[in-house]
């Protein structure tokens, strides 16, 4: 057995491109919590690449005893060493007292053999991404560490239950799925085994609680919350760019500057490394027997294929050569606003356009609808909802996709069918930039961009939580701090209303009856509950 310290890690956004994070804290255990770990207790972790260091670290400044250990010679010391390089950076930055690293540096040490961790309370292990690996690993640790230590098992891919089926003791085995980079990302996933005490669970998680961690609770499911839940942000933006509706560069600027998200999917995943994502996209449709809904791409496939894995290779969806420049987005040039518009009935989660268009001096008149803008020249501008424009029962109508806050976003994006009028599609463009947007036109995509891909996360979010992986609250908690999403997606769900979130799914069904876009039982149950909320 060997202990590698390869390690795949999480598709989370890097810290450092990640825009502002949660403090690093988090909250005490209340009265009556059941214990964590004892100040001062033996912490171990096993595997010392980036993520192990990290922990070690994490576990460190939380005041534990921490005994490194990697089965490649000489690896558990370089790793001290530069578990000491990270503490004295911070001291440099003033986020560390010299006092506190001499303290802290005094608790950490190297351990020559698994022997070397017998007295430990907790034991993390975070080696290569190997099942076969993994049980060995903690078949053996079983056979040094105490009775009542705590053996956890940092994996993003693979199922807890099994790393723990040949334990003997698979009640006190539990997933702590921390994020890269440990020290920085305050989310911690905690996850039960088939076979995890509900005890251990909660050791664990308190644990994470003193540790300045905001844990989350999730059963033992593929990409357990964050990973499992996330897929359709990279996936709906492949398949508008598969589908030729947009470009990556406008498909990013779309979901950045009108969804709010710190980075677009191509952007970001030739940070993580297309490789890496892909794989992780991969594993999570495997695991679910090849669900469509958790699809890979094509074209994310041909690129890995490629060689093309992005900041890392110098080449992904975008060149990172030096001097390169990076493709603008499609912006429409400057249009005419129109003099005045009818608003028809309410427009629902763009209903705080109708103010700015006022405030923008456009005349508004209102009467009753069915939720769209009609515009002087004829043409009909409705929020996307999973139809196109081409099959729409009148000639011109102009579709604009969803935002996060209209009045924050700085860019919107209209969608419409080939031959449309220019002039028709300019008042639509002038509208939208009279209230200092820039605006880019897409192709005739049903659901749009933000629109479809906050519908799929919604939907695989409520899914998730109807199914028992976690609560509704730990769900949007993973999903900001893990991924950094400007809003939960059952937050966002409701805010848009489950009923028409549902509606564009059903839409997006009919045009692509693979199953992929069905709505599931959870998302149709909220539906009703918001349709009958109204009566």
């Amino acid at each position: 057995m060997s202990a590698n310290t390869t390690v795949q890690g999480s598709d989370a956004v890097p810290a450092d491109e990640a825009g502002p994070l949660a403090p690093d804290t988090g909250p005490s255990a209340g009265p009556g919590a059941e214990p964590g770990l004892s100040p001062g207790s033996t912490v171990a972790v096993v595997g010392t690449g980036t993520m192990g260091q990290g922990i070690a670290q994490v576990a460190l400044t939380a005041g534990h005893l921490v005994r490194l250990y990697d089965s490649a010679p000489g690896r558990a010391e370089e790793a001290v060493t530069a578990v000491a390089g990270r503490l004295d950076r911070l001291v440099a930055k003033g986020r560390l007292g010299p006092a506190e690293r001499d303290a802290a540096l005094a608790r950490l040490h190297p351990a020559a053999e698994l022997a070397g961790l017998a007295d430990a309370a907790l034991v993390i292990e975070a080696i290569v991404e190997r099942l076969d690996v993994k049980q060995g690993l903690f078949a053996d640790l079983e056979k040094v560490v105490g009775e009542d230590t705590v053996l956890a098992t940092n994996t993003s891919s693979l199922s807890v239950t099994a790393i723990a089926g040949g334990l003997r003791r698979p009640g006190r085995f539990v997933g702590l799925h921390f994020f890269n980079p440990a020290p920085l990302l305050p989310l911690v996933e905690v996850v039960s085994g088939h076979a995890t005490d509900p005890a251990t669970a909660t050791r664990a998680y308190e644990a994470m609680r003193s540790w300045g961690k905001t844990p989350v609770r999730c059963a033992d499911t593929p990409g357990f919350i964050v990973n499992r839940i996330a897929r359709p942000f990279y996936a709906e933006a492949l398949r508008v760019f598969e589908e030729g509706g947009a470009d990556p560069a406008t498909i990013d600027a779309a979901l950045r500057e009108s969804g709010g998200f710190r980075m677009g999917p191509f952007e970001l995943t030739d940070l993580i490394g297309q490789d890496v994502n892909e794989a992780v996209t991969r594993s999570v449709w495997e695991s679910f027997f090849q669900d469509p809904k958790f699809t890979p791409s094509l074209a994310q496939r041909r690129l890995v294929e490629s060689g093309r894995l992005g900041r890392k290779t110098g080449h992904g969806w975008f060149s990172y050569a030096q001097g390169a420049k990076r493709p603008e987005p499609h912006t429409a040039p400057p249009a005419e606003a129109p003099a005045r518009v009818t608003v028809r009935g309410s427009l629902g989660p763009a209903e705080p356009l109708v103010d700015l268009f006022e405030e923008a001096g456009i005349e508004v008149r209102r009467t009753s609808g069915g939720g769209y803008v009609d515009l002087p020249a004829g043409a009909r501008l409705g929020l996307a909802d999973g139809e196109t424009s081409f099959e729409y029962r009148r000639d011109d109508i102009v579709y604009f996709d969803l935002a996060l806050d209209y009045a924050e976003a700085s860019r919107i994006v209209l969608s419409t069918r080939a031959g449309m009028a220019p002039e028709v599609l300019a008042e639509a463009v002038g509208l939208f930039q009279a209230l200092g947007k820039k605006v880019s036109v897409i192709g005739d995509v049903p659901g749009m961009i933000v629109a479809r891909t906050v519908a799929m996360l919604a939907d695989l979010a409520a899914d998730a939580v109807d199914r028992g992986v976690a609560t509704a609250k730990d769900v949007d908690t993973a999903m900001r701090l893990g991924v950094n999403y400007p809003a939960g997606p059952l937050e966002w769900a409701e805010r848009v209303g489950y009923a028409r979130v549902r509606d564009l799914l059903k839409s997006l069904h009919e045009r692509c009856p693979n199953g992929r876009y069905a709505p599931s039982l959870a998302l149709a149950r909220r539906g009703r509950d918001d349709e009958e909320g109204e009566l």
